[in-house]
């Protein structure tokens, strides 16, 4: 995939702010425990993948109603959807020096476009060999299967372009303004679901 840089300086994508808030002590805390004793930079980005894909649980998965928006919150509760999961993500990463960017898809609801679409979030990360790859902390289950992987891509929901679904090539700097503006307005999951529009 030719992805797209939404800016042309790195330092951009080791930014924070009120969603990716590594300067709260508790992502500090928690990057600096998964991250001791590594020096290895793909041995990091693994160790804060799998955290964040198998530790913190996808809020519909688990039939939850919190509505978590922050990196820091997501790490407090230890739930998030698919988007607040990812900056989860990025906040850990940057707190360690390695740039992460946020990616999205357009995927259908249901099985079939019949149900419309709704926006799935992702990430992607920089590796010092000058090389972009995603990550989706989604959190497996049945039929889902994302792994860490350089060579290969091995995310939750590869895009069926024969029902309209989208990979989006953009690598935002910061979560994507619209989607902030959704999860800002829905107080639960619920409301949340029935809700979310594309970008």
């Amino acid at each position: 995939m030719n992805f797209i840089l939404e800016s042309d300086d790195i330092n951009d994508y080791l930014k924070s702010n009120k969603y990716v808030d590594f300067y709260d002590k508790s992502i500090r805390q928690k990057a600096n425990q998964l991250f001791d004793l590594m020096t290895d930079e793909k041995e990091k980005i693994k160790a804060a993948y799998e955290y964040v894909r198998d530790e913190i649980k996808h809020s519909g998965d688990i039939g939850s109603e919190k509505m978590t928006k922050s990196a820091s919150e997501v790490l407090k509760y230890k739930e998030g959807i698919c988007l607040a999961k990812s900056h989860l993500l990025a906040a850990i990463l940057r707190y360690g020096g390695i740039p992460a960017g946020f990616c999205y898809q357009r995927l259908t609801k249901g099985d079939k476009p019949g149900n419309g679409y709704t926006t799935h979030g992702l990430n992607a990360v920089f590796l010092s060999e000058n090389k972009w790859i995603r990550l989706d902390a989604r959190g497996n289950k049945h039929n889902v299967d994302a792994q860490f992987s350089i060579a290969e891509e091995k995310i939750a929901f590869p895009a069926r372009t024969e029902y309209g679904e989208i990979d989006y090539p953009t690598i935002y700097a910061m979560p994507h303004k619209k989607i902030i503006e959704v999860m800002e307005k829905y107080k639960n999951y619920r409301e949340y679901i029935s809700g979310i529009t594309e970008i």
